[in-house]
This record gives C-alpha cells, sequence and structure tokens, in this order.
C-alpha cells in the first residue's frame, strides 16, 4: 500500500527543513522527473507543447522547457505570465536559450499541462477555462505536471478540466487524484522524488492507497482440512432470490466451505448451495440485505440476527427499522452505494444531503461516519471504492467500468461474507474482497459492456 495525503505543502516544508533542500532544488527535481518520462516516451525532436501558469506549478513547466530543449521541439505557451519569484526565475533562464512564449499549435505530439497543479484553489476564470477547453481537444498525448489543471485538492472538478493520459505528481500521492470525479481525468499516475528519495519526505499518513501486490488469497496449506475448517457463511434470502445465490455462489467460489442460504420458502437453487429455515449451530457469519425486500416480518428477521456472528449488510437492509439496532454490534461491514450512505447518514443523524453532494465531499462524509461509528468497518462503492474503520482509510482503484452491472454488488458481498465465515477479521476481510472483485473485472476479457456476475465470479478463481 501506498500513502496518501491531502496536502503536501508540510511535507514539503518538512523536506526543506529537515534535509537543507530549497524549493527551486525540488523543482528541478520535479522537472527531471517529468523530463525522464517524456525521453523514455518520446523519439528526439518530437513536438513538446508546454503550457504554464504564472505561478510554481508554471516554474515546473518552464524549467522542463529548458531541460528539453535541444534534444525536442520545445513550445512553451505562457498565458498568464510569471509571477511567482520561482517563475520570473525560471523564465528569465528560459530567455537566455531563446525560448518565449509563442501562440498554441494545431498539431503536437505532446502536451503538458503546467497551469495549476495542487494550487488550484477557486474556481478557474473564463479564459481559464477556454483554454483547457482548447487543449482538450488537440490532439497529443497529454501530461499533467502534479494535478491536471481543474482538479481541486478535493477531488472535485471543474466542468472543463485537463484530461491527462498521464499525471506525474510531486513528491508523493495525492487524495484527490483519487476521487471518482478524478479517475476520468488523471490517467496513469506516477510519483516524481523531489532530492530525497520517497521514504524520507513522507510521514505516515491515515490515508492508503491499495495496490494489485495487496491480494493475499485465503490459499488452502494443510492438506488435512476439511470443509469445516474453512468456515460457513449464512445468507439471509429475500424476496429476490437471485441477489442472494449470486452471493452464496461468490462465496463458495472464494474459499468457504460451507454456504447456506436461510429462506422461509422451499427456493430451487444450485445443488452447490444448503438450504436453512433458520441459522445452523456451524455459522461462522452472516450476509444480510442483498434482494431482502419485505420477505421477513421484523420479529423474524430479529430472530435471524440473535447471534454473535459477523455479518456483512447490504442494500434493503439499509432502510429497515432494524438498521440502527444492528449498528451497534462488533464485527460489521456495511457495503452501501452513494444513495444507499446518503440514507445511512440521514438515518444516523450525521448528515441531511443529496447524492450529489456526497459524491463531491466523500472523502469528508465517510471519515464523519467512521468517528461516529469507529468499530464498523465501511465500504462505500464507486469507480474509486473506499474503505474505512475509525482512523484508518483505504482507496481501492482497481476497478473497472465492467462492474456497473446489476449483481456485481452481490458478489462483493458474498466475497467479504466469504472472508468472514473464514475467520478473517472485518476490515481484512473487506479490504481482500474488495481487491479480489476489482481484479476480477479486470480480467474480463471481453467487452466490457456485456459482463455478468456469473461471469465476475468465474474470474475470481483466476486470481
Amino acid at each position: 500500500m501506498q500513502n496518501l495525503y491531502s496536502e503536501v505543502t508540510s511535507l514539503d516544508k518538512r523536506t526543506v527543513e529537515q534535509f537543507g533542500l530549497s524549493e527551486e532544488v525540488m523543482m528541478e527535481h520535479a522537472a527531471l522527473s517529468c523530463a525522464h518520462t517524456i525521453r523514455e516516451k518520446f523519439p528526439p525532436n518530437s513536438s513538446v507543447l508546454i503550457v504554464c501558469g504564472n505561478g510554481n506549478n508554471g516554474a515546473d513547466g518552464l524549467a522542463l522547457a529548458r531541460l528539453l530543449d535541444g534534444m525536442y521541439d520545445v513550445i512553451l505557451h505562457l498565458p498568464f505570465g510569471a509571477t511567482s519569484p520561482l517563475a520570473s526565475l525560471q523564465l528569465k533562464r528560459l530567455e537566455s536559450l531563446k525560448i518565449k512564449s509563442e501562440p498554441l499549435p494545431k498539431h503536437v505530439d505532446v502536451i503538458v499541462d503546467a497551469l495549476y497543479g495542487s494550487g488550484l484553489s477557486r474556481p478557474l476564470e473564463p479564459n481559464a477555462r477556454t483554454l483547457l477547453e482548447t487543449l482538450n481537444a488537440m490532439e497529443g498525448f497529454k501530461i499533467a505536471c502534479d494535478l491536471p489543471s481543474g482538479l481541486h485538492a478535493d477531488g472535485t472538478c471543474e466542468n472543463e478540466t485537463f484530461k491527462a493520459n498521464l499525471t506525474i505528481t510531486m513528491g508523493a500521492l495525492k487524495r484527490s487524484l483519487f476521487s471518482d470525479a478524478a479517475k476520468e481525468v488523471v490517467g496513469e499516475i506516477i510519483v516524481a522524488d523531489l532530492g530525497v528519495h520517497h521514504t524520507h519526505y513522507e510521514i505516515p499518513s491515515y490515508w492508503h492507497l491499495m495496490e494489485e501486490s495487496d491480494l493475499r488469497l485465503p490459499h488452502r496449506t494443510k492438506n488435512s482440512n476439511h470443509k469445516g475448517s474453512f468456515g460457513h457463511l449464512a445468507i439471509i434470502c429475500g424476496e429476490h432470490v437471485g441477489a442472494s445465490v449470486l452471493a452464496a455462489s461468490a462465496a463458495l467460489r472464494f474459499g468457504s466451505g460451507l454456504v447456506s442460504i436461510i429462506s422461509n420458502e422451499n427456493l430451487t437453487i444450485p445443488y452447490e448451495l444448503m438450504q436453512c429455515h433458520s441459522l445452523r449451530p456451524t455459522t461462522n457469519a452472516v450476509a444480510l440485505g442483498m434482494g431482502l425486500g419485505s420477505e421477513f416480518d421484523d420479529d423474524e428477521l430479529r430472530r435471524l440476527c440473535d447471534h454473535t456472528h459477523p455479518m456483512v449488510l447490504d442494500a434493503d437492509i439499509f432502510i429497515h427499522p432494524l438498521f440502527v439496532t444492528l449498528l451497534k454490534r462488533p464485527n460489521l461491514v456495511l457495503t452501501p452505494h452513494p444513495k444507499e450512505f446518503v440514507q445511512i447518514l440521514k438515518i444516523c443523524n450525521l448528515a441531511d444531503i443529496d447524492t450529489q453532494t456526497l459524491q463531491e465531499n466523500r472523502f469528508f462524509y465517510v471519515e464523519t461516519f467512521c468517528t461516529a461509528y469507529p468499530h464498523v468497518v465501511l465500504l462505500l462503492k464507486g469507480s474509486n471504492v473506499i474503505i474505512g474503520r475509525h482512523r484508518d482509510f483505504f482507496i481501492n482503484p482497481h476497478g473497472t467500468v465492467t462492474l456497473a452491472k446489476a449483481g456485481s454488488g452481490d458478489v462483493l458481498s458474498g466475497l467479504i461474507g466469504s472472508l468472514l465465515a473464514q475467520g478473517y477479521d472485518p476490515l481484512k476481510s473487506t479490504l481482500q474482497g474488495s481487491l479480489a472483485h476489482a481484479l476480477a473485472s479486470q480480467k474480463f476479457e471481453k467487452n466490457n459492456y456485456s459482463l455478468t456476475p456469473f461471469d465476475l465470479i468465474e474470474r475470481i478463481t483466476t486470481l
């Protein structure tokens, strides 16, 4: 996992004070990293347009222009001048190389956005929006220096934000790069060191980025084990039986030794799944909510929840009167999508907001809920999944658009429930279940609109 930061100004200041580096030295390293990336990706004499703002992000771009000149056809566009001390210094150095600001060309191989970076703290002016619109319409490989211009520190995007193929962010990973909105504009992300290795630059953080290498599958290592060694997951089946079958099938595929579907009815379900009318004594974990509807009356549901097993909750249970009582339980995992999470916040008297407000402030409201319910593991679904418990937060950026299909969430609940039944703690179950879910979606090789939940379950077997 990698650290994520809401801001890095304090890290820059610490680096200057602790390691004796100046802002200028750090800027030179930032520009060198950008230059190295361009040299790796593009042959000499490629045309490189560098669009610079008037502050220190623009100064990074001006330094980059100096480093590339002579090997590339550098075109500098400086629409707002150079007003910060470092920008003025870097411009003066460029003038000695006879590099001056030019009008935007019609065609270039590479476009570098060094307008604002993480320094954008206000809405864009009309002329800046027009400029970004022009840059986005141009052909050429697009590189953002630090952050794409138009992306704010809270992860929200202006209506016109630079759409990068690659973002070279400075010093450390910014949390804003992993908002749902940012997923449309950041492209590939790499981190540039600023004169010291990132292990010296960074300090501990409460926020973390999950990596593919963090996946730990529930492999079986002892030959003498039996099905009871790998847990028994009970799934409370409601009106929509298909949701429970999907969750149960995913759980069985992910290592549960036994999976039962609990229903009042006699159902037709796959032969490998068990069917019961009540929880069995061997139950180790329970999944509740997916497709629940109104199958059980309140008393029946309370009886089914009268146990101490770990639980994963989803979907319809979030609007049931029993939900507030369930929130008091230990070993609890919630997996809402944004609309459901808005309802949860309202029920818990934490916020009365709409879905758009939540999506623009996902980090804040996840922190708000986890502060109020520190014992609960929360997974907020989205393009970039957020997982939180107490003061520890994780972003899973590995999901794909193939998951935008009914039933994908039921599969996720089954994966998490499977690990709970196998004895993983709630946070680890959620992290590993979410990562497996996302990486399985990446293995779908057909058209991205055609994934079915059973395709997803099948690909769990190939991780």
